[in-house]
């Protein structure tokens, strides 16, 4: 699914985003991710959203470091997507797909009068996220199919082999990133990962991690 604005670079986005704090979701640039929305005050978002730039930041609430429920602090690493699918469901309901675009620093949260939260934002830190597939050539790919078939098998998981292997390196790393049932700050690792490269040993790392937990303990990773 494509995009049918171009984003060049980080003056081709806006310093001001509107943000849906979303514990355990992670998006990343051309990624695509789905979204059922039902609280009132992500409707809003979305409906500001579609009347403007159809861009939305999705971020992660530091639940760790705040006490608050109503407005956890965020991390300071976000992506934002633009909404590429939309239906209403007759029942209340928007069902929303973003496009990842590119990664953001939170400069700082502002005080605004919308039912949902909005950060000032800076795109520069990851202008490579502008270019599609780079670095992905320095990506171990085999290390990455390895963890992933013996995650697999370890929990019974089907896998579209054919799906994967026609799969270039980026849409690969991200796409098994942003399924990938780890925590919060495992997640939050990934996104912030300087590179492909990066991202693809942080989740191979974390896979076996995962592996040896389930196995006890009693195994080295990978033998």
């Amino acid at each position: 699914m494509g995009i049918n604005v171009p984003y060049r670079g980080p003056a081709d986005l806006p310093e001001t985003l509107r943000v849906f704090p979303l514990a355990g979701a992670l998006l990343l640039p051309r990624g695509h991710m789905p979204l059922n929305i039902f609280e009132p005050r992500y409707l809003s978002l979305v409906d500001d959203a579609l009347r403007t730039d159809r861009l939305i930041g999705m971020i992660q609430p530091d639940e760790e470091a705040s006490s608050e429920v109503l407005a956890p602090k965020l991390y300071g690493t976000g992506c934002a997507g633009r909404v590429t699918q939309f239906a209403e469901t007759g029942d209340g309901r928007y069902l929303v797909t973003l496009t990842g675009v590119a990664r953001f620093a939170v400069s700082a949260e502002l005080t605004a009068d919308t039912p949902y939260r909005q950060c000032q934002v800076d795109f520069s830190k990851y202008a490579s996220d502008f270019t599609a597939r780079a670095g992905e050539d320095l990506v171990d790919r085999e290390s990455v199919l390895d963890a992933l078939r013996r995650f697999a098998k370890a929990n019974d998981l089907r896998v579209d082999w054919k799906g994967i292997e026609d799969a270039p390196n980026e849409a690969l790393v991200n796409a098994l990133a942003m399924m990938s049932p780890f925590g919060a700050r495992e997640k939050q690792a990934l996104l912030e990962a300087p590179d492909l490269k990066t991202r693809a040993e942080i989740l191979v790392a974390v896979t076996e991690f995962e592996l040896a937990k389930a196995g006890g303990g009693s195994e080295t990773p990978l033998q």
